[in-house]
């Protein structure tokens, strides 16, 4: 019998993998204890190993899994053949979608959706008008502290969830840059599509040789994965309805087995992020995010 409430996610995956790396992933993905799938090219339009009928067909096998499945939109929209693809997946309504800016949301008209973290949603009055333009579940702000999340959980309207990223590496800030790109000393429109070299993100270090930042493609994200997982029945108490992993190249099927174990009344389980990539969870103890504080006084 469950003892912690809550449904585990997979958040949309974030890198440029290999079209077979991908389908063979989403079969482990549909065999596992994994709640709701979010699917979905949300970082760079440019990524074309899948199209977005190859990303529908994913969907519908994961819901024929018994998997309850969310379309994620793209979150920085620069084209018009990208507004014509945001359009085009808003228009759809057999999969609720994760709204990853507000173009999404004025599109929808209405209809219900996930506000993903993007929306920056920090306080009661954004969530209730974001609730009020149909979002029935939202992502809190990667960088919110215990203390901020439990005051904006006493804030959040009724019959509106939460949902928390408990593990992966953080995604923080978008630019119509592309760093990765820029790294190889290519420009943005001839960038020979390198993201697909970094499985995981590119590590960026400082002068000193310390992990500071990751690269994938006009995404900067944390250089650590943030570990939250053993904080999944405080979590629950605080009264999340949803706790998200992001998906990386090992470690995602164990940090969702962890999840299912701990809400089945394990005590504790470890899960090892991809190699190299060190954890953290700094700001939920509302300290810098890239530290790591394993037994908080």
């Amino acid at each position: 019998m469950e003892v912690n409430h809550y449904r585990i996610s997979l958040g949309p995956p974030l890198y440029y993998w290999p079209r077979q790396t991908v389908f063979d992933y989403y079969d482990q993905v549909a065999a596992s204890p994994v709640d709701i799938v979010y699917v979905g090219e949300t970082v760079c339009s440019r990524r074309h190993e899948l199209r977005n009928a190859d990303w529908l067909g994913l969907a519908d096998m994961l819901g024929a899994a018994g998997k309850q499945v969310v379309l994620s939109t793209q979150t920085l929209i620069e084209s018009q053949s990208e507004a014509t693809t945001l359009r085009r997946l808003c228009d759809r309504t057999d999969y609720m979608l994760e709204a990853g800016d507000l173009g999404a949301v004025r599109l929808l008209q209405g209809r219900p959706f996930v506000a993903g973290p993007h929306l920056n949603a920090y306080h009661g009055d954004t969530l209730r008008w974001l609730h009020g333009l149909g979002a029935k579940r939202f992502v809190a702000p990667l960088e919110m502290s215990r203390a901020d999340l439990a005051q904006l959980l006493l804030d959040k309207p009724d019959g509106m969830q939460a949902e928390v990223m408990v593990w992966g590496r953080m995604p923080l800030a978008f630019s119509s840059r592309c760093f990765t790109a820029r790294h190889y000393r290519l420009d943005k429109d001839h960038c020979e599509f390198r993201c697909i070299e970094h499985t995981d993100g590119l590590t960026m270090r400082t002068r000193d040789g310390e992990d500071f930042l990751a690269i994938n493609g006009i995404q900067t994200q944390s250089s650590h994965c943030l570990d939250l997982i053993a904080k999944a029945t405080e979590l629950a108490a605080m009264g999340v309805a949803v706790l998200r992993v992001s998906p990386h190249s090992s470690g995602t099927l164990e940090a969702i087995a962890a999840l299912h174990a701990l809400r089945n009344g394990a005590s504790h389980v470890d899960v090892v992020p991809p190699p190299d990539i060190p954890r953290c969870n700094g700001y939920w103890h509302a300290r810098p995010g890239i530290e790591l504080i394993e037994n908080p006084t």
